[in-house]
C-alpha cells in the first residue's frame, strides 16, 4: 500500500493546482460581458450565420470511421515490435485482422459512407 502513497500525492498536488487556476482565473479575469464579447469569433470576421447549427449525420459517421480506422493502426506499432518474437502466428493473426478491416471498408464503400455530398 506504501507504493501507491507517492500516487496519491501527485493526484492531490495536480487537483489543487487545476482548482487552484480556475479559481484565479475566475477571481481575476474581467467580469464585463459585452454584446460584442458574446458573439462567437469567427477569425475577425462577423458571423453570417448562428454558430449553433446542426451538423450532417454523415460529419459524424465520417468521423467514427476516421477513429475505427485510426485506431488499428495503434495495434499495428506492438505488432511490429513483437514481430519476431510472434513468429508466423503473429503474422497470420495481423493479416486475419487486416482482412477483416479491409472488409469492413468495402462495406463501407459500398454502402456509401465515404461519399462526402
Amino acid at each position: 500500500m506504501s507504493g501507491y502513497v507517492p500516487l496519491l500525492v501527485y493526484s492531490i498536488i495536480a487537483l489543487g493546482l487545476v482548482v487552484t487556476l480556475v479559481l484565479a482565473s475566475f477571481l481575476l479575469g474581467p467580469q464585463k460581458p459585452y454584446r460584442s464579447k458574446l458573439l462567437p469569433y469567427e477569425s475577425g470576421i462577423i458571423p453570417q450565420v448562428p454558430a449553433r447549427q446542426r451538423l450532417s449525420v454523415r460529419f459524424y459517421l465520417t468521423a467514427m470511421l476516421f477513429i475505427i480506422f485510426d485506431v488499428e493502426a495503434v495495434f499495428f506499432y506492438p505488432w511490429a515490435v513483437y514481430l519476431h518474437q510472434l513468429g508466423w502466428y503473429g503474422v497470420i493473426e495481423m493479416f486475419v485482422f487486416m482482412l477483416i478491416l479491409l472488409v469492413a471498408l468495402a462495406h463501407i464503400w459500398r454502402k456509401g459512407g465515404l461519399d462526402w455530398e
